[in-house]
Protein backbone atom coordinates (compact mmCIF):
# COMPACT_ATOMS: atom_id res chain seq x y z
CA UNK A 1 0.00 0.00 0.00
CA UNK A 2 2.83 2.60 1.12
CA UNK A 3 4.22 1.92 -2.23
CA UNK A 4 1.58 2.35 -3.99
CA UNK A 5 1.03 6.03 -2.37
CA UNK A 6 4.11 6.76 -3.00
CA UNK A 7 4.08 5.88 -7.01
CA UNK A 8 1.16 8.15 -6.85
CA UNK A 9 2.57 10.89 -5.14
CA UNK A 10 5.97 11.13 -7.57
CA UNK A 11 4.01 10.58 -10.49
CA UNK A 12 1.85 13.92 -9.56
CA UNK A 13 4.49 15.21 -8.43
CA UNK A 14 5.97 14.77 -11.88
CA UNK A 15 2.89 16.19 -13.62
CA UNK A 16 2.99 19.66 -11.38
CA UNK A 17 6.32 19.95 -12.45
CA UNK A 18 5.42 19.35 -16.35
CA UNK A 19 3.06 21.68 -16.04
CA UNK A 20 4.90 24.21 -14.74
CA UNK A 21 7.19 24.45 -16.75
CA UNK A 22 4.21 24.45 -19.92
CA UNK A 23 3.15 27.64 -18.10
CA UNK A 24 7.10 28.88 -18.48
CA UNK A 25 7.24 27.62 -22.26
CA UNK A 26 3.80 29.60 -22.78
CA UNK A 27 4.98 32.86 -21.18
CA UNK A 28 5.17 34.80 -24.53
CA UNK A 29 1.69 34.69 -25.03
CA UNK A 30 0.73 35.23 -21.65
CA UNK A 31 2.38 38.53 -22.62
CA UNK A 32 0.91 39.45 -25.82
CA UNK A 33 -2.42 38.81 -23.85
CA UNK A 34 -1.68 40.94 -21.50
CA UNK A 35 -0.28 43.45 -24.02
CA UNK A 36 -3.87 43.43 -25.98
CA UNK A 37 -5.97 44.40 -22.77
CA UNK A 38 -3.74 47.27 -22.05
CA UNK A 39 -3.76 48.50 -25.79
CA UNK A 40 -8.20 48.17 -25.06
CA UNK A 41 -7.97 49.90 -21.53
CA UNK A 42 -10.30 46.90 -20.07
CA UNK A 43 -8.73 47.42 -16.65
CA UNK A 44 -9.64 51.25 -16.80
CA UNK A 45 -13.59 49.88 -18.42
CA UNK A 46 -13.45 47.45 -15.39
CA UNK A 47 -13.17 49.65 -12.52
CA UNK A 48 -16.27 50.27 -11.58
CA UNK A 49 -17.44 46.80 -11.50
CA UNK A 50 -18.12 43.83 -14.12
CA UNK A 51 -18.73 43.62 -17.49
CA UNK A 52 -19.92 41.20 -19.71
CA UNK A 53 -17.68 40.67 -22.39
CA UNK A 54 -20.54 41.58 -24.78
CA UNK A 55 -20.53 45.38 -23.54
CA UNK A 56 -16.56 45.51 -23.46
CA UNK A 57 -16.38 43.89 -27.07
CA UNK A 58 -19.26 47.47 -28.20
CA UNK A 59 -17.06 49.44 -26.08
CA UNK A 60 -13.69 48.61 -27.51
CA UNK A 61 -14.65 47.67 -31.08
CA UNK A 62 -13.69 44.29 -31.25
CA UNK A 63 -15.16 41.00 -32.18
CA UNK A 64 -16.75 39.61 -28.86
CA UNK A 65 -16.53 35.87 -28.99
CA UNK A 66 -12.58 36.36 -29.06
CA UNK A 67 -12.33 38.94 -26.56
CA UNK A 68 -14.34 36.44 -24.05
CA UNK A 69 -11.67 33.92 -25.37
CA UNK A 70 -8.48 36.34 -24.39
CA UNK A 71 -10.04 37.14 -21.14
CA UNK A 72 -10.80 33.77 -20.09
CA UNK A 73 -7.08 32.81 -21.05
CA UNK A 74 -5.94 35.45 -18.67
CA UNK A 75 -8.14 34.80 -15.88
CA UNK A 76 -6.88 31.36 -15.65
CA UNK A 77 -3.36 32.61 -14.88
CA UNK A 78 -4.58 35.49 -12.52
CA UNK A 79 -5.47 38.51 -14.94
CA UNK A 80 -8.98 39.13 -14.06
CA UNK A 81 -12.05 37.25 -13.03
CA UNK A 82 -14.82 35.35 -14.73
CA UNK A 83 -18.12 35.25 -12.63
CA UNK A 84 -21.40 34.28 -14.46
CA UNK A 85 -22.93 34.62 -17.58
CA UNK A 86 -19.57 35.93 -19.04
CA UNK A 87 -18.95 38.63 -16.91
CA UNK A 88 -15.58 39.73 -15.88
CA UNK A 89 -13.83 42.01 -12.82
CA UNK A 90 -10.95 42.94 -11.91
CA UNK A 91 -7.90 41.11 -9.36
CA UNK A 92 -5.75 42.84 -7.47
CA UNK A 93 -3.06 41.53 -10.22
CA UNK A 94 -5.69 43.60 -13.21
CA UNK A 95 -5.53 46.60 -10.79
CA UNK A 96 -2.09 47.65 -11.96
CA UNK A 97 -3.72 47.63 -15.82
CA UNK A 98 -5.39 50.43 -14.58
CA UNK A 99 -4.41 53.76 -16.56
CA UNK A 100 -3.94 54.93 -12.86
CA UNK A 101 -2.41 52.03 -11.08
CA UNK A 102 -3.58 49.60 -8.58
CA UNK A 103 -4.15 50.99 -4.53
CA UNK A 104 -1.69 50.22 -1.79
CA UNK A 105 -2.17 49.07 1.73
CA UNK A 106 -3.32 52.89 2.27
CA UNK A 107 -5.83 52.96 -0.34
CA UNK A 108 -3.75 55.71 -2.62
CA UNK A 109 -2.97 55.00 -6.46
CA UNK A 110 0.31 53.62 -7.18
CA UNK A 111 2.29 53.18 -10.72
CA UNK A 112 0.09 51.81 -13.31
CA UNK A 113 1.82 48.77 -15.67
CA UNK A 114 0.16 49.45 -18.47
CA UNK A 115 2.30 51.54 -20.11
CA UNK A 116 4.98 48.81 -19.84
CA UNK A 117 2.75 46.19 -20.99
CA UNK A 118 2.25 47.72 -24.27
CA UNK A 119 5.85 48.47 -24.55
CA UNK A 120 5.90 44.65 -23.88
CA UNK A 121 3.54 43.93 -27.00
CA UNK A 122 5.88 46.00 -29.57
CA UNK A 123 7.69 44.40 -32.74
CA UNK A 124 10.95 46.39 -31.50
CA UNK A 125 10.55 45.13 -27.85
CA UNK A 126 9.09 41.34 -28.37
CA UNK A 127 11.38 40.54 -31.51
CA UNK A 128 15.02 40.49 -30.45
CA UNK A 129 14.05 37.92 -28.20
CA UNK A 130 13.74 35.48 -31.33
CA UNK A 131 16.98 35.83 -31.81
CA UNK A 132 18.30 35.47 -28.28
CA UNK A 133 20.21 32.00 -29.48
CA UNK A 134 22.38 34.32 -31.83
CA UNK A 135 23.02 36.74 -29.05
CA UNK A 136 23.89 33.63 -26.82
CA UNK A 137 26.56 32.51 -29.28
CA UNK A 138 28.16 35.82 -30.41
CA UNK A 139 27.55 37.78 -27.09
CA UNK A 140 26.59 40.35 -28.82
CA UNK A 141 22.94 42.12 -29.03
CA UNK A 142 20.92 41.35 -31.78
CA UNK A 143 18.59 44.52 -32.52
CA UNK A 144 20.72 46.57 -34.74
CA UNK A 145 20.60 42.98 -37.10
CA UNK A 146 17.19 43.39 -36.89
CA UNK A 147 16.10 47.03 -37.10
CA UNK A 148 19.04 48.50 -38.92
CA UNK A 149 20.46 50.52 -36.26
CA UNK A 150 21.34 50.59 -32.30
CA UNK A 151 18.25 50.60 -30.37
CA UNK A 152 18.28 54.19 -28.71
CA UNK A 153 19.07 55.52 -32.39
CA UNK A 154 16.05 53.87 -33.48
CA UNK A 155 13.75 55.10 -30.80
CA UNK A 156 15.23 58.95 -31.93
CA UNK A 157 13.85 58.31 -35.08
CA UNK A 158 10.34 56.89 -34.50
CA UNK A 159 8.53 59.31 -32.49
CA UNK A 160 5.52 56.95 -31.79
CA UNK A 161 8.00 54.21 -30.98
CA UNK A 162 9.68 57.01 -28.13
CA UNK A 163 6.73 57.95 -26.51
CA UNK A 164 5.48 53.96 -25.86
CA UNK A 165 9.05 53.77 -24.68
CA UNK A 166 9.01 57.05 -22.32
CA UNK A 167 5.30 55.86 -21.56
CA UNK A 168 6.55 53.11 -20.12
CA UNK A 169 9.66 54.17 -18.22
CA UNK A 170 7.67 56.43 -16.98
CA UNK A 171 4.80 54.54 -15.41
CA UNK A 172 7.31 52.09 -13.40
CA UNK A 173 9.35 55.27 -11.74
CA UNK A 174 6.18 57.24 -9.99
CA UNK A 175 6.54 55.21 -6.46
CA UNK A 176 10.22 54.47 -6.67
CA UNK A 177 11.26 57.80 -7.19
CA UNK A 178 9.94 59.04 -3.43
CA UNK A 179 11.76 55.43 -2.31
CA UNK A 180 15.12 56.59 -3.91
CA UNK A 181 14.58 60.47 -2.33
CA UNK A 182 14.12 58.83 1.09
CA UNK A 183 15.89 56.14 0.99
CA UNK A 184 19.35 57.77 0.70
CA UNK A 185 20.49 60.84 2.87
CA UNK A 186 21.55 63.45 0.09
CA UNK A 187 21.53 66.27 2.29
CA UNK A 188 25.14 66.68 2.26
CA UNK A 189 24.80 67.66 -1.43
CA UNK A 190 24.80 71.17 -2.58
CA UNK A 191 25.08 70.70 -6.74
CA UNK A 192 23.61 67.65 -7.90
CA UNK A 193 23.75 66.25 -11.42
CA UNK A 194 21.46 63.59 -12.93
CA UNK A 195 22.84 62.29 -16.24
CA UNK A 196 20.40 60.86 -18.41
CA UNK A 197 17.55 62.11 -16.03
CA UNK A 198 14.91 61.50 -18.50
CA UNK A 199 11.61 63.15 -17.88
CA UNK A 200 13.43 64.66 -14.25
CA UNK A 201 10.78 62.98 -12.06
CA UNK A 202 13.35 61.51 -9.92
CA UNK A 203 15.32 64.96 -9.70
CA UNK A 204 11.92 66.73 -8.81
CA UNK A 205 12.10 64.35 -5.85
CA UNK A 206 15.15 64.64 -4.91
CA UNK A 207 15.06 68.65 -4.87
CA UNK A 208 11.35 68.67 -2.75
CA UNK A 209 12.93 66.22 -0.19
CA UNK A 210 16.31 68.81 0.17
CA UNK A 211 15.32 72.19 -0.39
CA UNK A 212 18.62 73.49 0.19
CA UNK A 213 19.95 71.47 -3.23
CA UNK A 214 20.51 72.95 -6.42
CA UNK A 215 19.97 70.56 -9.20
CA UNK A 216 21.28 69.94 -13.47
CA UNK A 217 18.98 67.59 -15.14
CA UNK A 218 21.39 66.35 -17.76
CA UNK A 219 20.35 64.02 -21.01
CA UNK A 220 19.45 64.47 -25.21
CA UNK A 221 18.30 67.68 -26.07
CA UNK A 222 14.51 66.40 -26.76
CA UNK A 223 14.61 64.16 -23.72
CA UNK A 224 15.31 67.14 -21.76
CA UNK A 225 12.58 69.29 -23.85
CA UNK A 226 10.09 67.36 -22.70
CA UNK A 227 11.22 67.17 -19.02
CA UNK A 228 11.08 71.42 -19.15
CA UNK A 229 7.20 71.28 -18.61
CA UNK A 230 7.73 68.55 -15.68
CA UNK A 231 10.08 70.74 -13.41
CA UNK A 232 8.41 74.23 -14.53
CA UNK A 233 4.82 72.60 -13.00
CA UNK A 234 6.42 71.65 -9.91
CA UNK A 235 7.92 75.26 -9.00
CA UNK A 236 11.76 74.01 -9.42
CA UNK A 237 12.84 75.94 -12.79
CA UNK A 238 14.73 78.06 -10.45
CA UNK A 239 16.41 75.16 -9.07
CA UNK A 240 17.23 72.88 -11.96
CA UNK A 241 18.53 73.76 -14.78
CA UNK A 242 18.13 71.82 -18.05
CA UNK A 243 21.31 70.79 -20.07
CA UNK A 244 21.02 68.83 -23.35
CA UNK A 245 24.26 67.14 -24.58
CA UNK A 246 25.43 63.67 -25.08
CA UNK A 247 27.13 61.83 -21.85
CA UNK A 248 29.30 59.85 -24.20
CA UNK A 249 31.13 63.38 -25.36
CA UNK A 250 31.00 65.05 -21.83
CA UNK A 251 28.74 65.92 -18.86
CA UNK A 252 27.99 69.18 -17.27
CA UNK A 253 30.77 70.01 -14.81
CA UNK A 254 31.32 71.31 -11.21
CA UNK A 255 28.58 68.93 -9.48
CA UNK A 256 29.59 67.75 -5.45
CA UNK A 257 27.40 64.44 -7.19
CA UNK A 258 26.02 63.03 -9.88
CA UNK A 259 23.48 60.61 -10.46
CA UNK A 260 22.87 58.22 -12.89
CA UNK A 261 19.68 56.28 -12.94
CA UNK A 262 19.58 52.87 -15.21
CA UNK A 263 22.54 54.30 -17.01
CA UNK A 264 25.86 52.20 -17.17
CA UNK A 265 23.28 49.07 -17.36
CA UNK A 266 22.46 49.75 -20.79
CA UNK A 267 26.06 49.49 -21.93
CA UNK A 268 28.71 47.51 -22.50
CA UNK A 269 31.65 48.38 -20.02
CA UNK A 270 33.44 50.07 -22.73
CA UNK A 271 31.09 52.26 -23.02
CA UNK A 272 30.05 52.41 -19.30
CA UNK A 273 33.52 53.39 -18.75
CA UNK A 274 33.52 56.31 -21.00
CA UNK A 275 30.68 57.82 -19.45
CA UNK A 276 31.74 57.18 -15.69
CA UNK A 277 35.12 58.97 -16.86
CA UNK A 278 33.08 61.87 -18.03
CA UNK A 279 31.73 61.61 -14.49
CA UNK A 280 34.72 61.86 -13.14
CA UNK A 281 36.48 64.62 -15.13
CA UNK A 282 33.77 66.71 -14.51
CA UNK A 283 32.90 66.54 -10.74
CA UNK A 284 34.09 68.76 -7.35
CA UNK A 285 38.17 66.96 -6.46
CA UNK A 286 35.63 65.15 -3.22
CA UNK A 287 33.09 64.53 -5.72
CA UNK A 288 30.66 61.54 -4.83
CA UNK A 289 28.98 59.01 -7.86
CA UNK A 290 25.65 57.41 -7.65
CA UNK A 291 24.19 54.58 -9.18
CA UNK A 292 20.78 53.32 -9.35
CA UNK A 293 20.78 50.23 -10.54
CA UNK A 294 19.99 46.52 -9.65
CA UNK A 295 22.66 44.40 -8.35
CA UNK A 296 22.60 40.81 -9.18
CA UNK A 297 22.90 38.41 -6.07
CA UNK A 298 24.80 35.27 -5.51
CA UNK A 299 22.43 32.27 -5.76
CA UNK A 300 19.47 30.94 -7.29
CA UNK A 301 16.62 33.10 -5.99
CA UNK A 302 14.67 34.66 -8.23
CA UNK A 303 15.96 38.32 -8.77
CA UNK A 304 14.11 40.26 -11.44
CA UNK A 305 17.61 41.58 -12.33
CA UNK A 306 18.61 38.34 -13.58
CA UNK A 307 15.81 38.14 -16.59
CA UNK A 308 16.58 41.65 -17.39
CA UNK A 309 19.83 41.01 -17.49
CA UNK A 310 19.30 38.96 -20.88
CA UNK A 311 17.07 41.73 -21.85
CA UNK A 312 20.37 43.88 -21.97
CA UNK A 313 22.22 41.38 -23.96
CA UNK A 314 19.74 40.68 -26.84
CA UNK A 315 18.88 44.80 -27.17
CA UNK A 316 21.24 46.86 -26.20
CA UNK A 317 24.04 45.55 -25.37
CA UNK A 318 24.93 45.89 -21.81
CA UNK A 319 24.48 44.05 -19.24
CA UNK A 320 23.23 43.59 -14.68
CA UNK A 321 26.21 43.38 -13.25
CA UNK A 322 26.98 41.61 -9.36
CA UNK A 323 28.72 43.93 -6.61
CA UNK A 324 32.14 42.72 -7.31
CA UNK A 325 31.60 43.50 -11.43
CA UNK A 326 30.65 47.19 -10.31
CA UNK A 327 33.68 47.40 -7.60
CA UNK A 328 35.97 46.64 -10.94
CA UNK A 329 34.26 48.93 -13.61
CA UNK A 330 34.22 51.57 -11.25
CA UNK A 331 37.97 51.35 -9.95
CA UNK A 332 38.65 50.98 -13.87
CA UNK A 333 36.76 54.51 -14.29
CA UNK A 334 38.71 56.29 -11.75
CA UNK A 335 36.32 55.40 -8.49
CA UNK A 336 36.15 53.50 -5.21
CA UNK A 337 33.23 52.01 -4.23
CA UNK A 338 32.01 52.58 -0.94
CA UNK A 339 28.50 51.41 -0.14
CA UNK A 340 25.38 50.05 -1.98
CA UNK A 341 22.63 50.22 -0.04
CA UNK A 342 18.96 48.91 -0.90
CA UNK A 343 16.59 51.83 -1.65
CA UNK A 344 13.91 49.97 -3.31
CA UNK A 345 14.13 46.89 -3.61
CA UNK A 346 15.50 45.11 -6.24
CA UNK A 347 16.53 48.69 -6.56
CA UNK A 348 19.74 49.68 -5.08
CA UNK A 349 21.98 53.16 -4.67
CA UNK A 350 25.51 52.15 -5.18
CA UNK A 351 28.00 55.04 -3.84
CA UNK A 352 31.38 55.64 -4.89
CA UNK A 353 33.59 58.23 -4.41
CA UNK A 354 36.52 59.77 -6.66
CA UNK A 355 39.74 58.46 -6.54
Amino acid sequence: MFQTQLQHSTKKDEMQTTQTLKQMIAGAWITQGIYVVAQLGIADLLKDGSKSYDELATTTGVDARSLYRLLRALASVGIFAEGNSGYFELTPVAESLRSDGCANAKGERTDSLRGYAIKSGQAWEWQPWGHLLESIKTGKPVFKNIFGMERFDYLATDPSASKIYTQAISSISGEQDAAIASGYDFSSIHNLVEVGGGNGTLMASILKANLTMQGILFDLPHVVADAKPVIENLGLQDRCQLVGGNFFESVPTGGDAYLLRYIVHDWDDERAIAILKNCSQAMQPNGRLLLVEMVIPQGNEPFFGKLLDLQMLVNYGGRERTEAEYQVLLETAGFSLTKIYPVAPPISMIEAIRL
